[in-house]
C-alpha cells in the first residue's frame, strides 16, 4: 500500500510578480516627455469617452446596478449626472474609453489599450479625493492620476512585449485587470504585501477569451470588456487591502497553477516559445517606456493593425472614386497580426464586427474618403453594398519585413501598403504607409492633430464655455497636475 501527500511549504511569490510589485511601490520620478503623454493619453482617452455616449448600444450600460442607489463621495461618470460607487464607476468608465475603439494602443506579441486603466484610476482617484476633504485631509491630485498612469502603461505595455496570451487563447484584458489592480493598491496607501496578494489573486481569477474579438463571433464584449477589467482590478486590489491572503506560488504551482492550466496548453505550431520556456517573461526592466512610445489613434477608430491601410486607403480615394465599377482587385499588403486578427471575409453582423475587418476599414475611406465610428452601424452599411463588392475583391498578404519590423525594438511599425487595380490593366501606384499618425516617430505631427480631435469629442457633449475651460486647463501640464481630482472631474459632469 502506497500514500501520497503534497508537501505543505508555503513558497516565496512568483518573481514576476515581485518584480512589478517593487516597480509600483518604489515608482517616483517620472520622466518628463513620460508625463507630458500622459497629459494627452488623458485628453484624448476623455474625449472618446464622450464620443461613445452617443452610441445607445454603449450607454443602455451605464448607471448603478439597483436603480435609485444612492452613494457618498460616489465617483462620476464623464458626460453623465452618475455618482456611483467606484467598482461601478470604474466598469462604467472603462466601458465609455473603449467603446468605439478610438483610445490608445500597445503592440507586441500581445496588443492592448493601456488607457482601459483610466476606469479604475480616475473612478478611485474622484471617490478618495472627494473622501478626504470630507475629512479634513489633502485630496489626491491630477498629478497622482498621471503617475497612476504612466505605472499602469508600464506594468501592462512591458508584460505584453514577451508574453503572447492570444497564442493560448486568453484575451490581453487580463493584463487591464493585472494593471489596474497594481495601481489601485497603490493609490489606495497599500504596500508590498497588499499588492502581492492582489497581483497573485489576478492571475488566480478565471481569464476571458480571445473569441468575442475573432470571427466568427466578433460582438460588442470587446467594447466593454476592458471596463469590466478594469474593475475587477480594482476590486481585488480592495480584497486585498481588507487583508486577504495571496497565493504566492500562483503561476509555478504544479498542475494548479497558472502556468500549467492556462499557458502552456498550445499546438507548437502557434508557440513563439518552447514548451519547456512558456513561462512570463520580462523583456526589460520597468520604467517609462510604455507611455512614451504609446500609440494614438488620431485619424480613425479603427483596429490598430488597420490604422496605416486606412491612411494608405485614404491617400488613394481621389484616384479610385470615380472608378469603383472598374476595379478588378485590391491587394493589401500587411503584417501576421493584422492577418490573424483583423483579416476576415463573410457576412459582418455587427459594428464590432465591422471595426475588426481589415477589408471592411479599408473599403469605406477608399470610396468614401473617410472612416468614422457611424461608418460601422448597421444602417450605414445596408445601405452601401459597395462596401461588401470591394472586400470581396480584395486579397489580403503578408510582408515578411512589415512582421519582422512589427517587433524590432528601434521600430515597431505597423505596416501596410495598399494597390487598386483595373479591369482595363492599369493600377494605381502602390501606397506603403510604415508609420500610423500616432506613433512616437510622428508625435509633432500628430499632437495638434489629437488636440483637434479632443476638442471636437468634448464639443459632443459640452457648451462652449465648458469646452474651452476644460480645454485651456489640460493645455497647461503643472495647473493640470496641480488640480485636485474631484475638480477636475467637476468639469466632466452633466
Amino acid at each position: 500500500m502506497s500514500t501520497h501527500a503534497d508537501p505543505n511549504l508555503r513558497p516565496d511569490y512568483d518573481r514576476v510578480l515581485q518584480d512589478i510589485a517593487d516597480y509600483v511601490l518604489d515608482f517616483d520620478s517620472p520622466s518628463p516627455e513620460a508625463l507630458d503623454t500622459a497629459r494627452y493619453c488623458l485628453m484624448d482617452s476623455l474625449g472618446c469617452a464622450l464620443l461613445a455616449l452617443r452610441f445607445p448600444e454603449c450607454s443602455k450600460h451605464l448607471g448603478p446596478l439597483v436603480e435609485g442607489t444612492l452613494v457618498l463621495h460616489g465617483a462620476r461618470v464623464p458626460g453623465t449626472a452618475f455618482r456611483l460607487d467606484p467598482f461601478k464607476a470604474a466598469w462604467d468608465i472603462g466601458c465609455l474609453v473603449r467603446w468605439l475603439d478610438y483610445n490608445d494602443t500597445w503592440l507586441a506579441v500581445e496588443w492592448g489599450h493601456p488607457s482601459d486603466n483610466l476606469g479604475a484610476i480616475l473612478a478611485l482617484g474622484d471617490y478618495l479625493a472627494q473622501k478626504s476633504v470630507a475629512g479634513g485631509r489633502e485630496p489626491l491630485l491630477m498629478r497622482d492620476v498621471l503617475e497612476a498612469m504612466i505605472i499602469a502603461h508600464e506594468v501592462q505595455g512591458v508584460m505584453a512585449l514577451d508574453n503572447a496570451f492570444n497564442r493560448v487563447g486568453l484575451d490581453h484584458v487580463i493584463l487591464v485587470k493585472l494593471a489596474s489592480a497594481a495601481v489601485s493598491v497603490r493609490l489606495l496607501g497599500g504596500g508590498r504585501a497588499e499588492l502581492l496578494s492582489a497581483l497573485s489573486q489576478v492571475f488566480v481569477d478565471g481569464q476571458a477569451l480571445r473569441t468575442y474579438r475573432h470571427a466568427p463571433n466578433a460582438g460588442s464584449r470587446k467594447s466593454w470588456a476592458a471596463g469590466d477589467a478594469s474593475s475587477r482590478g480594482l476590486r481585488l486590489a480592495d480584497i486585498a487591502m481588507r487583508g486577504e491572503m495571496g497565493i504566492p506560488g500562483v503561476l509555478t504551482a504544479p498542475q494548479w497553477g497558472f502556468y500549467d492550466v492556462s499557458f502552456s496548453h498550445i499546438s507548437k505550431d502557434l508557440s513563439t516559445k518552447p514548451e519547456a520556456q512558456r513561462r512570463l517573461s520580462l523583456a526589460q526592466g520597468f520604467g517609462c517606456y510604455a507611455m512614451e512610445n504609446v500609440l494614438f489613434k488620431i485619424s480613425f477608430p479603427a483596429e490598430f493593425h488597420a490604422q496605416t491601410a486606412c491612411e494608405a486607403a485614404l491617400g488613394l480615394h481621389p484616384q479610385v472614386c470615380e472608378r469603383l465599377a472598374e476595379i478588378e482587385r485590391i491587394v493589401i499588403s500587411t503584417q501576421d497580426s493584422a492577418i490573424r486578427i483583423i483579416s476576415k471575409t463573410g457576412p459582418l453582423t455587427n459594428p464590432a464586427d465591422r471595426d475588426h475587418c481589415l477589408q471592411y476599414m479599408v473599403a469605406v475611406p477608399l470610396v468614401f474618403g473617410a472612416l468614422t465610428a457611424d461608418h460601422y452601424e448597421d444602417a450605414f452599411h445596408a445601405a452601401h453594398p459597395v462596401i461588401d463588392e470591394l472586400r470581396s475583391k480584395m486579397q489580403v498578404v503578408e510582408d515578411p519585413r512589415y512582421s519582422r519590423e512589427y517587433l524590432e525594438p528601434d521600430k515597431r511599425s505597423i505596416a501596410n501598403a495598399l494597390q487598386v487595380f483595373f479591369a482595363d490593366g492599369s493600377c494605381t501606384e502602390k501606397v506603403e504607409v510604415e508609420y500610423p499618425l500616432g506613433h512616437r516617430r510622428r508625435r509633432a505631427e500628430g499632437i495638434p492633430l489629437l488636440m483637434e480631435k479632443f476638442q471636437v469629442n468634448l464639443a459632443s457633449r459640452f457648451p462652449v464655455r465648458r469646452c474651452t475651460a476644460i480645454t485651456e486647463l489640460c493645455c497647461q501640464q503643472q495647473a493640470l497636475e496641480d488640480t485636485p481630482v474631484h475638480e477636475f472631474m467637476d468639469l466632466f459632469m452633466l
